[in-house]
């Protein structure tokens, strides 16, 4: 009996692709599409891709559509407080139930990220198109499965740097190093309730960073790492205006 295929959705604001010229010609028809493509090309039938966006009704991600996915990506930038409260705690609640959650470059200041987390998510950064190169700091981590050597790396990027206000990450897979001396934890995983959570740093708007056969490699990596692994959650989320003590922001 072969197994169902795993149901992923690419969830992006699509506001800069359709409002700055130079990031409409790197990604004409939006960066989800751009990720939905390489997805559906090395995953082939053992997935199913779809896409939602912020301007959808409910943002594309209705009960019934987040009901059917197993995994999601997360892009987000200049709109993080125009996705609607009732959608962040759909999502959790999700997630706490198993759902896979894959953050994306400047998702990290996304209402879902620092809910799931329970910190500000804050970091230093500075965009001046620099190489960056990225060292795996866990080698033997399924989300660097089949990349090469002890790094790879990107000849343009924005600058992320510490101090990244994170709780204890699971595992730190990528430290990034930036040619201004900087460094970042670029790749990191976390467990909320029967869910996991990976957070990938590069994938700024301006840079082809989704044309990189190793960026496609670790977010196909993700998706097979992040599905449902089937635990089950008995909790139901907690009231988001309630305050949380520091142990309970790191489970």
């Amino acid at each position: 009996m072969t197994s169902p295929p795993l149901r992923i959705c690419i969830w992006n604001e699509y506001h800069h692709e359709r409002e700055n010229p130079d990031v409409g010609k790197l990604y004409a028809d939006g960066i989800h599409n751009a990720v939905a493509t390489f997805l559906r090309e090395k995953l082939g039938a053992g997935a199913e891709v779809t896409t939602a966006t912020l301007g959808e009704p409910e943002h594309g991600l209705t009960v019934e559509k987040l009901a059917a996915t197993d995994v999601l990506y997360w892009w987000g930038h200049a709109k993080h407080l125009d996705v609607q409260d009732e959608i962040v705690d759909r999502v959790q609640q999700r997630v706490l139930e198993g759902m896979g959650l894959v953050v994306l470059h400047s998702g990290h200041d996304s209402k879902i990220f620092k809910r799931l987390l329970g910190t500000r998510c804050s970091l230093r950064w500075r965009e001046a198109g620099e190489r960056e190169r990225l060292w795996i700091s866990a080698p033997g981590h399924p989300i660097a499965s089949g990349l090469s050597g002890e790094y790879f790396e990107l000849p343009h990027a924005e600058m992320y740097g510490e101090y990244f206000d994170i709780p204890q990450p699971d595992d730190v897979i990528f430290i990034s190093w930036f040619e201004g001396g900087e460094v970042f934890r670029s790749g990191c995983t976390f467990t909320r309730g029967a869910g996991k959570i990976f957070y990938f740093r590069p994938g700024h708007e301006t840079y082809p960073i989704y044309y990189d056969a190793n960026i496609q490699q670790v977010l196909t990596n993700a998706a097979l790492w992040a599905k449902p692994s089937g635990a089950t959650y008995l909790g139901e989320c907690r009231n988001p205006t309630e305050s949380l003590s520091p142990i309970e922001k790191r489970d």
